[in-house]
């Protein structure tokens, strides 16, 4: 069986789609400095590693939901994945608006979903879970039965599972922070005394010592 989490790690280094540079940090919208770039939207560029993408989405619906009766990508970044694995599924798609239209029949859920459709969410990214708890929180007030989250990636930061616990919400993703550190640190395209530093980060974004390390 394939090993999703380690093959979508080197899927996601090899492209940029997760960039690392602990030495020369990104800035957050926050101002929180940040060691790692993620743009899931390049895995759509890359066809074998979008074909490994969708495959591990679609695997991972069948192991862990295997009662889904749709799909609903969160806007914008989940609806390709959404439509694509769906297609897999041979199951029905559609997707969550940020907000509603502001124009004709103002829908903020595309597509047609049937109340107490079994539903599973497909998200890209999840760092401290806020968005995609606001697309699972729009179908359940649709009357969607949402089993859960299927997404590419998690930071797995303590503030993003303590909300999605909260908010009863599973989400279950292809790689994480920790995997991708530590396949980068394998391959070369960190130094390996940078993985403390990098899980240091994951632990708290707010505190800026793992950069002095």
């Amino acid at each position: 069986m394939t090993d999703y989490r380690v093959l979508a790690a080197k899927d996601l280094l090899s492209i940029k789609a997760v960039f690392l540079r602990p030495e020369e940090p990104f800035t957050w919208a926050s101002g929180i400095k940040s060691p790692i770039y993620c743009d899931n939207r390049l895995t759509l560029s890359a066809p074998q590693v979008r074909i490994h993408i969708e495959e591990g989405l679609a695997q991972t619906v069948k192991t862990y939901y295997p009662e889904a009766e749709i799909l609903m990508g969160t806007s914008t970044a989940g609806i390709a994945h959404a439509a694509i694995t769906a297609h897999l599924l041979g199951l029905p798609m559609g997707y969550v608006r940020s907000s509603n239209k502001d124009h004709g029949r103002q829908n903020r859920i595309e597509g047609k979903l049937i109340p107490g459709q079994k539903t599973v969410v497909i998200e890209d990214l999840i760092s401290t879970g806020g968005s995609v708890i606001d697309t699972v929180e729009a179908l359940r007030e649709a009357g969607a039965d949402v089993l859960g989250v299927a997404s590419i990636f998690t930071y797995g930061m303590k503030k993003g599972l303590e909300r999605l616990a909260e908010a009863n919400v599973k989400n279950v993703s292809l790689t994480d922070f920790d995997c991708i550190v530590n396949i980068a640190a394998e391959q070369g395209y960190i130094k390996k005394e940078d993985v403390l530093r990098l899980i240091a980060f994951r632990n708290d974004p707010s505190d800026e010592s793992w950069m002095k390390r």
